[in-house]
């Protein structure tokens, strides 16, 4: 088994790297080759949460388990708020073949999903950007969207204005006053925030936008308003986990501003070529991350090559 940390991960991938991989994942996810229970969270006290994802994936085939701790006052000493391990098994054994730092793997993973939909969604001359959050995914996102799309600027809001304004000189971006401040005259908005009450409301929409809605992956958590689901042609990573755990979306179906026999677009199927994804310049389109095992298996497999053929990491006797 080979054990890779942080920085085995940092020396080996960037955002961009990993953007073949998790396209074809995506792909794999729509034409039904994966197996993916729905993510479990439990509590631990405090606020925190032990989550679990489980997956199986075919071409190639590999199957393995992300552990999870999710402490989301560990930015403030120092630590991400994503603590735990990616586990992968051999598929012609069952021996674990490879155990990763889930943090690194999920804020990079992540961020490449969000760089394929942009690139299946945005408008091509799409060039200015929005960050609605400053911690850690707001930094993966903006190599991501300079993967896709050729950013000339970008703006950021932060509820902690004194981190807002942190984020802004350590990368070289605008800071904004408001979230609607933030959104006004971009092309491209990531939301990427832990928010219990929305923060993208209808009112800031307009023509061309496209949206990619990363943060709130649970049912407790909202960044985007309700009202706002019938506005767009909304996009997820998967059917199941987007009508499970968005709140958006639940309460949405709940109140009837969607109809039950509306089906959500999966990026998948955007780049199979079997279901429309942007029609005009007009559009706007929201791609709703909810992150899903596929992209976990997908990415470390990725990893574990490099790592292979660099001779990177930690080898373990495991039989």
């Amino acid at each position: 088994m080979r054990i890779l940390n942080r920085a085995d991960i940092r020396a080996l991938v960037d955002v961009a790297a990993l953007v073949p991989a998790i396209r074809a994942a995506m792909q794999r996810v729509s034409q039904g080759k994966t197996d993916m229970p729905l993510r479990s969270m439990i509590p631990v006290g405090g606020g925190r949460l032990f989550g679990i994802m489980t997956g199986a994936m075919r071409e190639p085939d590999v199957h393995g388990a992300k552990l999870l701790s999710l402490y989301p006052d560990n930015p403030n000493h120092g630590r991400s708020s994503h603590c735990g391990v990616e586990v992968i098994f051999d598929a012609e054994t069952g021996l674990p073949s490879a155990c990763i730092d889930a943090a690194e793997l999920t804020a990079i993973r992540t961020a490449a999903a969000t760089a394929v939909a942009t690139d299946a969604l945005a408008r091509p001359d799409a060039t200015r950007l929005a960050l609605i959050g400053c911690g850690e995914q707001a930094h993966s996102h903006i190599a991501a969207m300079r993967a896709v799309r050729p950013i000339t600027s970008i703006v950021v809001w932060g509820r902690d204005a004194a981190k807002a304004a942190a984020f802004g000189r350590e990368n070289g971006v605008e800071v904004a006053g408001s979230v609607a401040a933030a959104i006004e005259g971009a092309d491209i908005v990531c939301t990427t925030t832990p928010a219990r009450e929305p923060l993208l409301m209808r009112a800031m929409l307009r023509s061309g936008l496209h949206i990619n809605a990363v943060g709130a992956s649970i049912p407790t958590m909202q960044e985007i308003a309700t009202d706002v689901v019938p506005a767009v042609h909304l996009v997820t990573d998967y059917r199941p986990s987007l009508e499970a755990q968005a709140a958006e979306v639940i309460d949405a179906r709940r109140t009837g501003l969607v109809g039950p026999d509306v089906t959500f677009t999966e990026i998948g199927e955007v780049l199979n070529g079997a279901r429309p994804g942007r029609m005009t310049a007009a559009d706007i389109t929201l791609y709703r991350s909810l992150g899903v095992a596929a992209q976990d298996l997908a990415g470390t497999m990725a990893i574990l090559a490099l790592a292979e053929a660099a001779g990177r990491g930690t080898v373990v006797a495991w039989d």
